[in-house]
């Protein structure tokens, strides 16, 4: 017999789920990992997320922190510190993703159209600093909005990176008609195991050149852009959109976030649902940063890092 529900104790596999809405959108989010479960407008779904019964398979909608994507070997070194996180990518020998993803937050406020969690990371061998995060969910007239801070609580510098992982949907069914424009003018090459082999080419005139809108067709990717073009306001803009259906969404991201991974989910862990979604993931900083250094913010005792990004039905404005 399954033990009782209580009020402290959530039985559902990501714990409370908090919606929040506005208009005819609405979104949920989780009190495990601070996820973004679901994005709806009316009854168009935005994200291709999961249900309420179900968990986060291959990222969706996770919060990637201290690092984002994938940290070869889960091992770096800081401050004359060696240090090793445990490798939840074994099939390439990476740590992937961060270490607030299947942890619970902490609901800090939570209104019709808003809400804001909060996690402490503590010392462990993996990262041996205390960092305080904090994430708001907000939907209002021009869409989802997301803002994100990172606070030192510690005793002396630490390293921080942040991502996102949404997956975007505008109903194509598989993502081969879903035409695409993403903001990088310069990809990384990445090797077998999807980490930077330190080379950064331009991607004018190949098949990873996103910067006018295009069909994805055939193309595969797992890829990461920078040297994003940004517009008056000092935001990046990636936009879907579904071909002849008037639909479209565009995910903008502040100065803050100088990298985008893109990924059509050619290997996702559930066979049905591979190229059916766009990851569109904002990173202050590349894969394997915490090793390489590239981008990587550093926290001192008491300094606060803020970034903000955000989802766009409709498209961009104007």
């Amino acid at each position: 017999m399954p033990p009782n529900r209580t009020d402290s104790v959530r039985l559902e596999p990501t714990g409370e789920q908090w919606t929040i809405s506005h208009g005819a959108q609405r979104a949920v989010v989780t009190e495990v990992g601070a996820t973004l479960r679901e994005y709806v407008v009316g009854n168009e779904p935005v994200l291709d997320g999961f249900g309420a019964g179900d968990w986060s398979h291959d990222g969706r909608g996770q919060v990637l922190a201290p690092w984002p994507n994938r940290l070869g070997d889960g091992r770096y070194e800081f401050g004359g510190e060696l240090c090793q996180a445990a490798i939840d990518e074994p099939a390439r020998g990476n740590a992937i993703h961060g270490l607030v993803r299947w942890v619970p937050w902490r609901a800090e406020a939570h209104a019709q159209n808003m809400v804001a969690l909060s996690y402490v990371i503590r010392p462990t061998p993996a990262y041996p600093h205390v960092l305080r995060l904090r994430v708001t969910y907000r939907v209002g007239r021009d869409g989802l909005s997301v803002s994100a801070s990172a606070e030192n609580f510690g005793a002396r510098a630490l390293p921080f990176g942040l991502g996102f992982h949404p997956y975007l949907t505008v109903g194509t069914g598989r993502v081969d008609t879903t035409v695409l424009c993403l903001p990088g003018r310069e990809r990384l090459v990445l090797d077998d195991r999807r980490l930077p082999t330190g080379e950064v080419r331009p991607v004018a005139g190949t098949e990873l050149d996103l910067t006018r809108p295009r069909a994805i067709g055939s193309t595969r990717l797992d890829a990461c852009y920078t040297a994003l073009e940004r517009d008056a306001s000092g935001l990046a803009w990636a936009t879907l959109e579904a071909p002849g259906q008037g639909r479209t969404v565009a995910v903008w991201m502040d100065g803050q976030f100088g990298y985008v991974m893109c990924y059509t989910g050619d290997e996702v862990s559930e066979p049905d649902r591979r190229r059916r979604s766009v990851a569109i993931e904002p990173m202050t900083c590349p894969p394997d940063a915490l090793r390489s250094g590239e981008g990587v913010v550093v926290l001192e005792p008491g300094e606060r890092f803020e970034a903000g990004w955000g989802i766009r039905p409709g498209g961009r404005p104007g």
